[in-house]
């Protein structure tokens, strides 16, 4: 068994002394698949306050409760760096939402285009996958994962913020020129496997907003264009360079 800790995410307020109740599965996973029992430590986080060092108050079958001791990481926020991707099927999609946690996306967001290969995205179960993820990568915050819109949709409600839009023609500028000079917050739109069609690339190179960059000479799948924008983005422009 790992001495490690447990890293577990919880809704609830931390503070040192004030009880909080675990989650059913939580309960579960401690007690049937780890072993653990009153009195042994784990790591606690909220996206609010900061991690904490607690003891298992209490454990039986599927309730856990847990008492924080101390604050081990102070609350600091995340990256707003934002992946916008179309609708690709659950494997793919669950994939996607563990590694963009990974590379600290603050914000997932499935888009319906209209070659996507999938009809709808299980929000719950993405968001369950970003979770269990930011516990496993020591994140203090877990990405925000949004219901699958339609892309236009998402566009008409975008707040301006600089959204860099993977496009595999080559007269498009390299992903890392066009993010010379350039900070986040950013967002990067990945397309479906055929590509955006012709009217989706003119709607979106219309907004003031866009800029559509390549990533090299090999066509990539969704899936991976996903992660290697997004890694390209935190090394240039995003907290990979932070102290």
């Amino acid at each position: 068994m790992s001495t490690a800790p447990p890293r577990l995410f919880l809704d609830e307020a931390l503070e040192a002394g004030r009880e909080v109740a675990a989650t059913p599965a939580q309960a579960h996973y401690l007690g049937g698949v780890l072993r653990r029992g009153a009195g042994d430590a784990v790591l606690l986080f909220n996206g609010r306050d900061g991690e904490w060092a607690a003891r298992i108050a209490g454990l039986r079958r599927d309730r856990a409760s847990f008492v924080p001791e101390r604050q081990t990481r102070p609350q600091s926020p995340g990256p707003d760096l934002r992946l916008l991707v179309s609708a690709v099927k659950r494997p793919a999609m669950e994939w996607i939402a563990e590694k963009a946690t990974e590379l600290g996306a603050g914000l997932i967001q499935p888009v319906f285009t209209r070659r996507s290969v999938a009809e709808r995205v299980n929000a719950a179960r993405v968001e369950a996958i970003a979770r269990e993820a930011a516990e496993q990568c020591r994140r203090l915050t877990v990405p925000r994962v949004a219901e699958a819109m339609p892309l236009h949709l998402v566009l008409d409600a975008w707040d301006g913020t600089p959204l860099l839009v993977g496009d595999e023609r080559r007269e498009a500028p390299p992903l890392a020129a066009i993010l010379r000079g350039r900070a986040l917050p950013l967002g990067w739109l990945v397309g479906p496997e055929g590509g955006f069609e012709r009217a989706e690339l003119d709607d979106l190179r219309r907004r003031p907003f866009v800029a559509t960059a390549a990533l090299g000479p090999r066509i990539l799948r969704a899936e991976t264009a996903a992660v290697a924008g997004l890694a390209v983005v935190q090394a240039l422009a995003g907290d990979w360079d932070d102290a």
